[in-house]
């Protein structure tokens, strides 16, 4: 009897022992980790608690509350998100140093647990969430530069842009007097726009009554919405295998139903060009198809370009009309160098160059909006010197940019909306001008910024031309709700919803 009895405590003094010894380890890891971070090297930063680190003073608005510790800390501080090690610059100078003097140390990619480029193979197959600028890396970058970003392809898309956008200005004159949700609306036009360079088809029917966004934007937006929620695993990353959440889970079921619509649209291609009946117009599948790449990677390549073409465009867009709306002095400004410059009934992207006004009101709705307020998250490939500080091999890196485009050390009055700032200005968004970054800069910069420009600037200077818009229900524009929604893509907290009416003075689209 006693012999059991000491048996069954020995077995329960070896469990807490498997049990606490962990623990223990953990607690001394996070310790040593504490001692590191607060060594005189580390940029400074608030007391990390144990265990969670800095993850309150973070929140629920992580640009708001790291511009309010980086006037208390300085514009380069150090936090701890759970045990990862995170540094944020929040000054122009220490843009520079990250994107440019240090860039080729700060430019691996810090990768959420939730997306599959966090596995090794697919991680080759990636543009956005490429962990290294690898050689796979580079190869893609390329053959996108080549194929849809450069001069040459974007002036063959001009038509394919100039066409959607009538075929919108067409269904906004169905919808007069009717309350059209803008974000939805230019969200399915820049989708379609997309949709026609890359597989030369619409994924969206404008047509639908009810403006149905579609099977695929509708992924995009399920996608955007997975990876912006909050996940345990990025915070400690030995839980990353459990999915506590289940947010892994629910990003590979939509990577699953991604890959059943690209994969019938690319074994049609294949097929059509089996039986010689391809189209003599080329877009960017067969690019891809005539450049060996697995089915795979297109799937991944194309989820990553909807995602960041449709969500940052449609959000510029719309902070842009509802700050003119704001702003009726900037509106009639707009609307007189439309008339001066636009003698057609309709716009081209010849035109759009000529709109100096209407370029410099898009470029301050991205100074005091920006779509990523972080850009994407860099990581540290090895240890370096940042601003006489020591950044660690794998900390997180982050550019505040909605820090930098708010600075009063920078901008006369940052939070009034003037687009005169930027004429007769030499600021450009081509990643060279570190108070003003909307799309980065070096390795990373987005290399698609060229192509949502033209996007954006055709869109905005179309709808002004050929409608006049109010608010509903009489609403005043001064109490319109200014706030962002924080995510992967910082939307308008509440869409902007106009009335369209053909401008008098207009022909009929």
């Amino acid at each position: 009897m006693s012999q059991a009895v000491f048996s069954g405590e020995t077995n329960l003094l070896l469990l807490l022992l498997l049990i606490i010894i962990p623990f223990l380890f953990y607690i001394l890891k996070q310790f040593k980790t504490f001692l590191i971070s607060k060594s005189p090297s580390i940029p400074p930063g608030p007391f990390p608690w144990p265990i969670i680190g800095n993850i309150l003073q973070i929140g629920n608005e992580p640009h708001l509350n790291l511009t309010s510790l980086a006037q208390t800390y300085g514009p380069l501080i150090s936090l701890r998100s759970g045990n990862q090690l995170l540094i944020v610059g929040s000054s122009p100078t220490a843009a520079m140093e990250i994107l440019k003097k240090q860039d080729r140390n700060l430019s691996g990619r810090h990768v959420p647990h939730v997306t599959p480029a966090k596995d090794l193979e697919l991680n080759k197959l990636s543009l956005g969430w490429a962990m290294e600028c690898n050689d796979y890396w580079r190869n893609l970058r390329t053959l996108c530069q080549g194929e849809l970003f450069s001069s040459k392809a974007m002036r063959s898309q001009a038509c394919i842009r100039e066409k959607k956008v009538m075929e919108m200005l067409e269904f906004i004159g169905k919808m007069e007097g009717q309350v059209v949700n803008i974000r939805d609306l230019v969200s399915a036009v820049v989708f379609n726009m997309l949709g026609n360079i890359m597989v030369s088809r619409d994924l969206i029917d404008l047509e639908d009554e009810s403006l149905n966004i579609g099977e695929m934007n509708k992924l995009v937006w399920e996608f955007v919405e997975v990876v912006s929620i909050p996940n345990i695993s990025d915070l400690y990353p030995i839980l990353g295998p459990l999915d506590l959440q289940g947010l892994r889970k629910k990003y590979m079921k939509l990577h699953e139903r991604s890959q059943k619509i690209w994969g019938e649209i690319i074994k049609e291609r294949k097929e059509m060009g089996k039986t010689g009946n391809a189209s003599s117009q080329k877009d960017f599948l067969d690019a891809l198809i005539d450049n060996g790449c697995p089915e795979e990677q297109v799937n991944i390549l194309f989820l990553e370009l909807f995602i960041a073409g449709t969500g940052t465009s449609s959000s510029v867009i719309e902070w842009t009309l509802a700050e003119l709306i704001r702003n009726p002095r900037c509106l009639k400004i707009v609307e007189d160098e439309l008339s001066r410059v636009i003698y057609e009934d309709f716009i081209t992207e010849i035109h759009t160059s000529n709109l100096t006004y209407l370029q410099a009101c898009i470029k301050e709705a991205m100074r005091l909006y920006p779509t990523s307020p972080f850009l994407l998250p860099h990581r540290a490939v090895e240890s370096c010197q940042v601003m006489n500080y020591t950044i660690p091999k794998d900390s997180m890196i982050l550019v505040n940019i909605w820090a930098i485009g708010r600075d009063p050390n920078y901008w006369e009055d940052p939070l009034v909306f003037k687009p005169e700032r930027f004429i007769n200005s030499s600021l450009d968004f081509k990643g060279n001008d570190f108070q003003f970054i909307p799309f980065g800069s070096g390795r990373r910069m987005c290399p698609g910024a060229a192509m949502a420009t033209k996007h954006v600037s055709l869109i905005v200077a179309s709808l002004i031309h050929s409608f006049d818009w109010s608010l509903p229900q009489g609403k005043d524009p001064k109490d319109m709700n200014m706030n962002g929604k924080y995510g992967i893509d910082m939307v308008k907290e509440e869409p902007l919803l106009l009335i369209p009416k053909t401008k008098s003075e207009g022909k009929d689209c």
